[in-house]
């Protein structure tokens, strides 16, 4: 039986090549899962970037949008930080994505690529689990007008420069004041970046389904301050009062320069992005294996 999946765009693995061994060994990867989606069926196109860094060009070239347009499926050949790239360009289009761990941990690019053929082969037959991840929607306001505009799928950080003291920020959720937070910083995260940044910082894991999201202070002068649980449909806005550097970044790939006054305003998304896992996927066993949980036990 061929795949359901007619057309297939590859997201590699690609900031970290050059000549050497890493560009070789990825352009290999991709090469093999090119020509194993060609023997199921599908036709295969490859993200822009990825061609313009691995130098392949045996099959058709495609930025996001046209992918979004084209492709009913997107394979991601990387690891986690490939596929929140990728994931928040394409998650308008509601393409769905399937992670192959070419990376360190794969919480969310969970197929292992030495398995990847016996994992893809039933999926590409329509034998999947799905798995929705919301997004945050985050503008940086100044004077009124929006500076920055950003989405996220792990975190929106604020966060003091690497020189400067700690800052104090003034936070608010669905227009009432909550606290003025002295602090090294301020995580906002989904439930997909809870096992990310805002787990060091002392947060909680939230279970993907749950529709919400974490304020996870980092290093807090007032050691009573501690991480909270909202519900996703709050607006959060952080307001920067006191701080002589200061900075957002989104998901660690896109940073704003903050200056006194300046607010992030946090909502969610309208859109959110769209997994494949193979059958019988669990999320607990995700944790156990990539947080090393009952190592030892049966």
């Amino acid at each position: 039986m061929k795949s359901k999946f007619r057309h297939v765009a590859l997201i590699g693995k690609y900031q970290g090549t050059g000549p050497g061994i890493l560009s070789e060994s990825s352009r290999r990867v991709l090469e093999d899962i090119a020509q194993f989606l060609g023997k199921q069926g599908c036709s295969v196109a490859l993200e822009r970037d990825t061609a313009a860094n691995t130098g392949l060009d045996q099959h058709p070239v495609l930025d996001a949008a046209a992918i979004g347009a084209d492709c009913d499926l997107g394979l991601v050949i990387g690891g986690d930080g490939t596929m929140l790239g990728i994931g928040r360009q394409l998650a308008s289009y509601g393409v769905p994505l399937i992670g192959i761990n070419q990376g360190r941990l794969g919480f969310i690019t969970d197929i292992p690529l030495e398995n990847y053929q016996a994992a893809l082969t039933p999926m590409l037959r329509g034998e999947y689990e799905e798995d929705h991840r919301s997004l945050i929607h985050a503008r940086v306001m100044r004077d009124g007008r929006c500076v920055f505009d950003a989405l996220a799928m792990n975190d929106v950080v604020v966060n003091r420069g690497g020189t400067s003291g700690m800052m104090e920020l003034r936070v608010e959720v669905d227009g009432h004041f909550v606290a003025n937070q002295r602090a090294d910083g301020l995580i906002i995260a989904t439930p997909t970046g809870s096992t990310a940044y805002a787990l060091s910082a002392g947060g909680p894991l939230l279970h993907p389904s749950i529709p919400g999201w974490l304020l996870v202070p980092i290093a807090p002068h007032n050691l009573s301050n501690r991480p909270v649980v909202l519900a996703d449909q709050m607006e959060v806005a952080i307001e920067i009062v006191a701080a002589r550097e200061a900075s957002a970044n989104f998901d660690m790939q896109s940073l704003a320069s903050l200056q006194r006054g300046d607010r992030i305003i946090v909502q969610r998304s309208q859109h959110r992005v769209r997994f494949l896992h193979p059958k019988g996927w669990s999320y607990f066993d995700t944790l156990r294996k990539k947080l090393h949980w009952n190592e030892g036990g049966s």
